[in-house]
């Protein structure tokens, strides 16, 4: 974790291999303070549809010296990483550590298939974590171009799955 004295920071990175961690584990909860940066993470229930919150304290300049303010940092389901703008191509990242499914169950067809088109807000995959399916929707009216995971793989926070090429 990278912390230095004058201002405390916290890598988003160490965040997340903090989250990948306590999701592994048998841990409901987990805390660590040093040089004043507080991470607090709390796992929810397997019911419940939300990744894991985290909470982020660091001290403030005007108020070092009285206590530390709070930042409350959620990760995102709904971001994709930047275009690749040499192909064109938009590449959807994995938004949470999991497991990869093409389809709604073992015998029902893939949501998309290499050639097909997609619409804006379709489901396009699911990321499966701790029993919880996240249906990952396309961002875009697009063309699929390729599917980089294959069914039933497992994937990392911000993995590539799949590449698609924006209708005009």
């Amino acid at each position: 974790m990278a912390l230095t004295t004058r201002r405390a920071t916290v890598e988003p990175k160490d965040i997340r291999d903090l989250i990948e961690l306590i999701s592994r584990s048998n841990f409901s909860s987990f805390e660590l303070e040093h040089e004043g940066v507080r991470i607090k993470l709390v796992k929810e229930s397997p019911a419940a549809q939300t990744p894991a919150a985290v909470v982020v304290e660091l001290p403030r300049p005007e108020v070092a010296a009285s206590g530390v303010s709070t930042i409350d940092a959620e990760p995102s389901l709904a971001g994709s990483p930047p275009d690749d703008a040499e192909s064109g191509l938009i590449e959807v990242a994995s938004p949470i550590v999991g497991t990869f499914f093409r389809s709604p169950s073992p015998d029902a067809a893939s949501f998309v298939e290499v050639g097909g088109r997609v619409s804006k807000g379709q489901v396009i995959c699911i990321v499966e974590a701790m029993k919880v399916m996240n249906e990952i929707e396309s961002e875009h009216d697009a063309e699929v171009v390729e599917v980089v995971v294959a069914n039933g793989q497992p994937v990392e926070f911000g993995e590539v799955l799949l590449r698609l090429r924006p209708m005009s």
